[in-house]
């Protein structure tokens, strides 16, 4: 006689499972495959996977079941990738020097294999652009702006970009129309910029010169907070994964970073200040959120006259009691690198038990206890810049090449897989071209190779679909 399990203690059940073994238990009899097609089991996986507040603007018709097999089917052939699988694509014409980029497109990871991927770039030319990788083509430019743009940053999910130039101004871009949707004049120059988006919606922080942070509507940029952080300029602003946390630093030596509630900063109550906690550790210099353990923070800085660096990892912790929240940093690890290691200028973490970096021509993962679990030499000369997403980490070196690195979760520690090299293939053999900083979704990977005092090349790799 077959046993009949209700569906709300089996949805309960199948909670704890993964994606394989939820696949497997679909196909024991039509009851359980009913409930394991149940798309919140796969929402959670999603979430869990690419720690995304909200893919909701990105699914269209298609269920998250369908999403997280589309995007693992992406994931595993980005892994299997080689040079070849590549076309290949450079950007014409005088772009000046290119500043920071994003993309624009498939909420950090693309759906659906037609979809395009999207890219904003910043120039030195006071200009934005969007541009379609596959075809390598731009497809927008702002006109050019009074000031140079020193900050960029998207929302994939309603197709924005946000800039702030050096005079303070922010602008809200749909990438569309030749008009910004909102401009807002800032009283000092700003040095951080971070979007979050929430339950209550997407709001934009900014953090300014004068140590102000402040929390703006999207895409009014409405003003819904102002707090002082520092006596110094706020350089860092990370909103956790679950954007239930806020980090903000300076690179100044006196500065204690601090973590605020996200949602005292988003619903302000008169006359109180947000909450918020300092962390005990001054000259911090990166700092990265786990992206699956959302209240965990991996900070690097540097110590003493010979310039130590140190990483330190906090667990961080609300408990509400009446009317009272008390916060509490829980540090849980903490590690310094041998004298003889080059100083690393670029970060990023695993799971949260793990930290990569690079020194000089090799990548490090390290746990966050200082444990060594892996070294790369891929590179024959210094890396000069590190980019780590969830999936996929990419470095950049000054030997005129880039190489891709994904995930790999098996075993007690998450590991680096090696997956492609790629060297610079483009029409400029000049020796001062170089490859100076790159990012990647699951179909592409761009870089922007960088001459010495001119203008700047961006190469676009897209892979065949």
């Amino acid at each position: 006689m077959e046993l009949q399990v209700p569906d709300v203690p089996l949805l309960k059940i199948f909670s704890f499972l993964d994606a394989f073994s939820l696949l497997q238990a679909s196909q024991v009899n039509r009851g359980w495959n009913r409930v394991a097609e149940n798309d919140q089991l796969w929402r959670s996986l999603c979430l869990k996977k690419w720690s995304l507040c909200n893919f909701s603007g990105c699914l269209g018709s298609q269920t998250w079941k369908r999403l997280f097999l589309q995007q693992t089917k992406l994931e595993h052939r980005m892994a299997a990738v080689k040079p070849e699988d590549f076309l290949f694509r450079e950007a014409s014409g005088n772009l000046g020097i290119l500043g920071p980029m994003a993309y624009l497109s498939g909420c950090g990871h693309t759906v659906g294999a037609q979809e395009k991927s999207v890219l904003c770039t910043v120039s030195s030319k006071h200009k934005l652009y969007a541009w379609d990788v596959q075809e390598g083509t731009m497809i927008w430019s702002s006109p050019v702006q009074q000031s140079s743009i020193m900050r960029l940053a998207t929302l994939p999910q309603m197709h924005l970009a946000f800039t702030v130039d050096l005079e303070g101004t922010v602008k809200v871009w749909n990438c569309q129309d030749e008009d910004a949707l909102a401009t807002l004049t800032m009283p000092w120059t700003c040095f951080s910029l971070e979007i979050c988006l929430t339950n209550d919606g997407p709001f934009l922080m900014v953090g300014n010169a004068e140590g102000n942070i402040y929390t703006l509507t999207v895409p009014e940029l409405r003003g819904v907070s102002k707090v002082n952080a520092f006596k110094y300029s706020v350089d860092l602003l990370h909103c956790s994964p679950d954007k239930k946390w806020i980090f903000a630093s300076g690179t100044h030596q006196n500065i204690l970073p601090v973590v605020f509630l996200t949602e005292s900063l988003l619903k302000p109550s008169e006359g109180k200040s947000p909450l918020s906690l300092s962390i005990p550790f001054s000259s911090c210099c990166r700092a990265c959120w786990a992206p699956r353990r959302t209240s965990r923070i991996t900070v690097m800085y540097r110590r003493g006259s010979c310039k130590k660096t140190g990483f330190t990892t906090f667990e961080l912790m609300a408990k509400r009691t009446g009317d009272q929240t008390d916060m509490q940093a829980r540090q849980i690890a903490t590690f310094l690198l041998p004298l003889h290691m080059e100083s690393p200028i670029w970060m990023g973490v695993g799971d949260g038990n793990t930290v990569v970096f690079e020194s000089g021509p090799s990548l490090f993962l390290f746990t966050i206890s200082g444990h060594l679990l892996q070294r790369f030499e891929d590179h024959q000369r210094t890396i000069g810049n590190l980019w780590v997403d969830p999936v996929h980490v990419l470095t950049t070196s000054t030997d005129d090449s880039l190489h891709l690195y994904m995930w790999d979760e098996e075993g007690r520690y998450p590991h680096l897989k090696s997956c492609c090299h790629l060297e610079h293939v483009g029409n400029d053999p000049a020796p001062s071209c170089y490859v100076s900083k790159a990012i990647c979704d699951n179909m592409s990977i761009v870089c922007v190779m960088s001459r010495i005092r001119e203008s700047s090349i961006l190469v676009m790799y897209s892979l065949h679909m």
